[in-house]
């Protein structure tokens, strides 16, 4: 392949944009032939003429120095190998890129909207990477309240919010009972009752996202630590990974080696790398799983929560956020991600009652307890 620069733009349009839904000319030409499995249909499909777009395949060929496509008279058109891995490559590129992406289109939104009204509000959020809350940054902004998001591990979101760095950070958890766990351990000491409010947002599934027909017959956690199987694991110090952990432990696995295929951090990027052949199997939600055509093994529920600190409660950007929540439109939006469902949405919660195991000292604490008497 030759050496090519990249050149990025972006553009002011009407309709909205989320993740990363990036354009490029010659990878939608690529998808639709690859999709449609002939020139003329993927002409017609971009609403193009068949020798328009023969031409530009001709001339992403002369561009790059690798034959694209492979068609003799009375076949279908096929993509080359080359134009398969590139093609893979380049969704695994966008997809790992979300939530850098996210971040540089919302501070562009937010010099947009400071130049059309001043006036509008707006609130800086970090959290945990999440397929719901772009929704829920559109609709808000709807409202004249730019939510500036960004994504980050959970423990680094929260300790986001207690630096000033963020005015509302995000965080999941499944429902769990004592503290003997990852979530205890990770997340209790940046969480402190009556200093931090809990407002709920989402429900979500979370799983395995296996390739479809499940060819390796994954379906427990326990799966995981089988050899052989090469699982694409999230970031330390996310959500999900400490999911992993728990949920490793409660299979009597703690500390069982993986065959850790690579690590990625959004559940995007691991349903793009299980759906390139690059991983066997990740954990993830449910959404991630069907934006990529994959399997999903569905092993735990868990709530998706937005925290803010007590001083801000009370503030116009989070009354109206809270507002938002609390609306059908978000109910609805949500219902259309699989695997998601609105829960106690915009509500003020008690810490120590949705997350019970806060109410525990951690076994650290106790033992220092212990050996103080």
């Amino acid at each position: 392949m030759k050496a090519r620069g990249i050149h990025l733009q972006y553009s002011f349009e009407q309709a909205g944009q989320r993740g990363a839904d990036v354009q490029n000319p010659l990878f939608d030409l690529l998808s639709a032939v690859r999709d449609h499995g002939s020139i003329q249909h993927a002409a017609k499909a971009m609403g193009t003429s068949y020798r328009h777009t023969w031409g530009q395949l001709k001339h992403w060929q002369d561009v790059i120095g690798e034959p694209l496509v492979t068609w003799t008279q009375g076949q279908p058109a096929r993509l080359t190998p080359f134009a398969e891995r590139l093609l893979w490559a380049e969704a695994r590129a966008r997809v790992r890129l979300v939530p850098h992406i996210e971040a540089l289109r919302a501070e562009l939104e937010r010099v947009l909207a400071d130049a059309l009204d001043g006036t509008q509000q707006v609130l800086s959020v970090l959290a945990s990477h999440d397929l719901a809350l772009p929704l829920l940054r559109d609709q808000a902004a709807a409202q004249g309240l730019h939510l500036e998001l960004k994504f980050a591990g959970s423990i680094d979101a929260l300790r986001a919010l207690a630096e000033g760095r963020c005015t509302v950070a995000g965080f999941h958890v499944p429902p769990l009972a004592d503290a003997r766990n990852p979530f205890a351990l990770g997340l209790k000491p940046l969480l402190e009752p009556g200093r931090h409010k809990l407002i709920g947002c989402t429900r979500r599934q979370q799983g395995l996202l296996v390739p479809k027909g499940n060819p390796l017959a994954l379906h427990s956690v326990s799966d995981l630590a089988r050899r052989g199987v090469r699982v694409v694991q999230r970031q330390p110090g996310s959500g999900t990974r400490l999911l992993t952990e728990y949920l490793l432990a409660e299979a009597g696995l703690a500390g069982a080696p993986l065959h850790e295929a690579l690590v990625e951090d959004s559940h995007l990027a691991v349903a793009a790398a299980v759906a390139s052949d690059l991983g066997d199997v990740g954990l993830g939600v449910a959404a991630a799983a069907a934006a990529f055509g994959l399997d999903f093994v569905p092993l735990v529920e868990e709530d998706y929560f937005l925290v803010c600190l007590d001083d801000t409660l009370e503030t116009d950007a989070v009354q109206r956020l809270r507002k938002l929540l609390a609306r059908n439109a978000w109910a609805q939006a949500v219902a259309t991600l699989p695997g998601y469902r609105s829960e106690q949405a915009g509500e003020v919660l008690s810490l120590t009652r949705a997350l019970p195991w806060w109410r525990f000292r951690s076994p650290k604490a106790q033992g220092t307890a212990a050996r103080k008497r």
